[in-house]
């Protein structure tokens, strides 16, 4: 389906889950390339901007979580940007969705907006997507803090996989972010020069963009380094804890050898010492009372306990 917004001299379609109806509206009405046509069709296009004498056309990739607000997973925005139109593509209600319906609210409650171009109103949707994504990159740097307070406390299983959810998270928001940072250098070098008669007007608000990009580059960059230096301290405490656990384990085995020694001496069947006296069984237990005494004294001398 596709929704119409005017507004000014500039006319904004947005197209949620577009039908093959849709995409013949697009290519009888504004002669776009085929192969952008395609594009628009197919899933999991690499960001990128193809450069034609009176449009451009845009593949765009965000974060999003899923439905349990667990995993991240890919938005993908398609926008083709002429002179005086934007037409922006979402497979499902996101971002540009819901800036759409705040700027269709406002004209319908009386509100007079105007952008001297469309490359004020392609900034605004960019703007729009950028802010989620800090608040969604925000949000999984709270994931990062919360296992650092966690992270001694006695619940492995639950940090173990809470580090590898946000690891795999931010290996995924680098994929995402890494590939758009040369795509919007063009933005800020004038390689793409938009439709504004005034250039020098745009670069702040493409630089302002490539800020925003930046800096969600940098965050990423930032949650990685901690989540792996977390993720090591993780592994060296189990690893130490182990140690721990097979040193205690070692230390009876070595108590309980000779005590297993005798025990298993006095329980042959052949004619040992003492054993026809009353205290013997009395005696041969006090001495491997004493042996294990003293094991113990020696191992805590030695501070191996």
């Amino acid at each position: 389906m596709i929704n119409s917004l005017k507004i000014g001299n500039l006319t904004w379609r947005h197209l949620n889950n577009p039908t093959e109806e849709d995409f013949e509206f697009l290519k009888d009405r504004f002669h776009f390339h085929p192969l952008d046509i395609e594009d628009c069709k197919s899933v999991n296009q690499r960001p990128k901007i193809d450069i034609y004498d009176d449009y451009y056309f845009l593949i765009l990739h965000f974060p999003n979580f899923d439905r349990q607000n667990k995993f991240v997973k890919i938005k993908e925005v398609k926008i083709f940007w002429g002179k005086d139109y934007i037409i922006s593509i979402e497979k499902n209600p996101w971002g540009v969705s819901q800036l759409f319906e705040e700027y269709e609210e406002r004209i319908q409650n009386g509100e007079e907006m105007n952008f001297r171009n469309s490359d004020i109103l392609l900034y605004r949707i960019l703007e729009k997507l950028m802010t989620e994504s800090v608040y969604l990159l925000r949000k999984v740097g709270l994931d990062v803090e919360l296992i650092n307070r966690e992270l001694l406390q006695e619940k492995q299983v639950k940090i173990i996989e809470r580090i590898s959810v946000t690891r795999k998270n931010l290996i995924l928001i680098n994929t995402i972010f890494k590939p758009q940072l040369r795509l919007f250098h063009l933005f800020e070098t004038g390689k793409v020069r938009g439709f504004t008669d005034d250039i020098e007007y745009m670069e702040d608000y493409w630089g302002n963009i490539l800020d925003y990009l930046q800096k969600l580059w940098d965050m990423t960059e930032d949650y990685e380094e901690l989540i792996e230096g977390l993720s090591m301290t993780f592994d060296s405490m189990q690893t130490n804890k182990t140690n721990e656990t097979m040193k205690i384990l070692t230390l009876v085995s070595t108590i309980i050898l000779p005590l297993t020694f005798i025990t298993g001496l006095y329980g042959m069947n052949v004619q040992l010492p003492f054993q026809e006296q009353a205290w013997a069984f009395w005696g041969i237990m006090g001495f491997m009372a004493v042996v294990a005494v003293g094991f113990y004294i020696y191992f805590r001398h030695k501070k191996m306990m």
